[in-house]
């Protein structure tokens, strides 16, 4: 994707466009679980949205493996393990991570990336 950074945040990846996030991997936290065990999660990946809209789409379906927590209330991201990856297509995959860019890249570099894929 154009314009993308990846800095780090400790040991993990952060991805950034125009010094914006869109894509970090998270330490383990006491709202991400396994509920039948307490423990941490350690693998959570986190990816930017759109809107509540798109968030609520994702996280509703429960044939996907996104999921939030009451920590991401309001804030436009989604979570998933990355131990459940793999239950992606690689299109699905693609389609999350082009949209997580597309939320926060500028408008004119927004504008270019969906005229060259005849998008915009």
């Amino acid at each position: 994707m154009p314009g993308v950074t990846v800095e780090s945040a400790g040991t993990n990846p952060v991805y950034q466009v125009s010094r914006k996030s869109f894509i970090f991997f998270r330490n383990p936290r006491p709202d991400a679980f396994d509920p039948e065990t307490g423990e941490r999660y350690d693998d959570v990946i986190v990816f930017w949205v759109a809107d509540d809209v798109d968030k609520q789409a994702l996280v509703a379906d429960e044939s996907t493996p996104f999921f939030t927590t009451p920590h991401f209330d309001g804030h436009p991201s989604v979570l998933l393990r990355g131990s459940r990856i793999g239950e992606l297509t690689a299109d699905e995959l693609a389609e999350v991570v082009y949209d997580a860019w597309l939320a926060r890249a500028g408008v004119r570099a927004r504008q270019k990336w969906l005229a060259e894929r005849g998008l915009g």
